[in-house]
């Protein structure tokens, strides 16, 4: 059984009403490590872990013990949906938390020139989505591919990928991925 560490920690410190620099301050442990951490990009060990949530404060048998609420709310207005990106690409996504949830929703929308890095993304899962509007270059592995309205992707996540907005104009897209990785 595989326990999602990431989620379950933004769940608890969000819970907590606790921003990502708060916990931080709180614990010494740099911000960017529980960014790492939150997004499933890396695994704490036990004691780095205990330290974050010392911060809290829970220990880790409550931690390990939380059972995920099974999510009611089945409509989400726009205004609700939550905002996860920065920079030049937004991504709102439908729902909270997505502690407990197998499938993970977003709109996203691209600024002409905005890229998701020069270091190619890598996770276990699978995603997709679909263009609305401008142009998303998409590269996974060696292939490369501009998609326009209309045009969709979908692959296995552990194979190294990454997006950029071409051309002058925005680029929205509707994704989805499982599981949840943001």
């Amino acid at each position: 059984m595989s326990i999602d560490i990431g989620n379950r920690l933004r769940y608890v410190r969000t819970s907590h009403n606790m921003s990502q620099r708060e916990l931080a301050k709180k614990t010494g442990v740099p911000n960017s490590t529980i960014s790492l951490i939150e997004s499933n990009n890396s695994n704490p060990s036990v004691g780095a872990l205990k330290r974050i949530l010392d911060g809290i404060p829970i220990g880790l048998a409550e931690f390990f013990a939380l059972e995920p609420e099974t999510p009611k709310k089945a409509f989400y207005a726009s205004e609700e949906l939550v905002e996860i990106g920065k920079g030049g690409i937004s991504y709102r996504q439908v729902g909270e938390s997505m502690f407990g949830r197998s499938l993970q929703m977003l709109k996203e929308c691209y600024q002409p020139g905005a890229d998701t890095g020069k270091v190619p993304l890598v996770h276990e899962g699978e995603e997709g989505g679909i263009i609305l509007s401008g142009r998303l270059e998409v590269t996974v592995d060696n292939e490369r591919k501009i998609l326009g309205p209309g045009d969709a992707y979908y692959f296995e996540s552990r194979r190294p990928h990454r997006f950029r907005c071409v051309g002058p104009v925005a680029c929205e897209v509707i994704s989805a991925c499982t599981p949840p990785t943001f």
